[in-house]
């Protein structure tokens, strides 16, 4: 499978002000780390190689990702391969110490390695975070260095602790010291709410952020707020959750997640609404749900994560397909996508 030139997948977008570009398409790699069905190494590389092979040359890891396995694999894959050909980047937060307590499941990974994480922020900690990515995956060249879940929805009242840790304990001073180093080539964050970047912006200069979920066919809240500002500041958004953990994958007969748990009832009404008129467009809800953010000219990239060779093939199928600029008249007139959304041209 070779990509096409004129593939949405192979596009190119730039990071912020920095000089570095990333593909339209981009591989998150949570799958890799046996988020709800682990994967054999052999399924894991084969899923890399697709994504190469179809044109992918963004690459997005953490060491949160089946507790540091996702970072093992992807490194596994992609020594195979130019380094200057493709954008790397992982993220920091959590370091990773032998685990002294069993796995008890909670955190959605299947058979992850035997690690458990201590959330620290401070300067010294990003920099060994940092370096033990390095080794790990067996690359001394990351691009972007994100700082990975700050923000009152993971951490609640315990988050003004940690955000005193980026700010007065130096988490922030590491970032700028890799960047001005030339070590890394941007840094930002990846969240799964808009606020927490909203902060970051306005204590730190960032690049980028890797925000899940928060702009897709579902929800376009942050055209209120986050969005502008970006456009703005020159911030680059690396769009993550695209399919809302799932839903926007299959529709209502599909898998029913939704951001990480069951889909709600009136989500799930909603997503029915949307599957409607995709159909009458001979449009697969998957495909919209694709192509939709990466409208928004503040978006750099969509990542979505694949769990096999299958996946992957169909993702970009999703990403490539042509769509009638009806569709998205008809959306809006239904009341399904805020008139403000940049819609893709047909």
């Amino acid at each position: 499978m070779t990509a096409a030139i004129d593939s949405n997948v192979v596009k190119r977008r730039r990071i912020g002000r920095r000089d570095l570009q990333v593909s339209g398409l981009g591989l998150g790699t949570a799958p890799l780390g046996g988020l709800y069905h682990d994967l054999t190494e052999e399924q894991a590389l084969a899923t890399v190689a697709a994504a190469w092979d179809a044109g992918v040359r963004f690459f997005d890891t953490a060491p949160h990702y089946g507790h540091t396995k996702a970072e093992h694999r992807l490194g596994d894959a992609l020594r195979r391969y130019p380094r200057d050909q493709y954008v790397l980047s992982t993220k920091a937060g959590r370091r990773f110490v032998p685990r002294t307590t069993p796995y008890d499941g909670s955190e959605g990974w299947q058979d992850p390695l035997p690690f458990e994480a201590i959330f620290d922020y401070t300067h010294d900690s990003i920099l060994r975070s940092f370096e033990d990515s390095q080794q790990r995956l067996g690359i001394v060249e990351i691009d972007i260095l994100l700082i990975h879940d700050i923000g009152r929805v993971t951490h609640g009242d315990k988050n003004p602790v940690y955000w005193k840790q980026l700010t007065e304990g130096g988490g922030f001073r590491a970032l700028d010291e890799l960047r001005s180093a030339g070590v890394v080539k941007a840094v930002g964050l990846g969240v799964n709410e808009g606020a927490a970047v909203l902060e970051m912006m306005a204590d730190f200069d960032i690049d980028c952020a890797l925000l899940a979920g928060r702009y897709t066919l579902l929800e376009q809240a942050t055209l209120d707020d986050l969005l502008p500002a970006c456009e703005a500041r020159g911030v680059s958004i690396l769009l993550g959750g695209a399919f809302n953990s799932g839903i926007l994958a299959r529709g209502v007969q599909g898998d029913l997640k939704f951001n990480y748990g069951a889909a709600p009832k009136e989500v799930i009404e909603r997503v029915a609404r949307l599957e409607a008129v995709c159909r009458a467009h001979d449009v697969p809800l998957a495909a919209a749900a694709l192509q939709f953010p990466y409208a928004h000219p503040a978006v750099a990239t969509v990542l979505t994560g694949a769990r096999s060779v299958e996946e992957l093939r169909e993702n970009v199928a999703s990403f490539d397909r042509p769509i009638p600029a009806e569709l998205w008249t008809a959306l809006r007139d239904e009341g399904l996508l805020d008139p403000r959304a940049a819609v893709p041209k047909d």
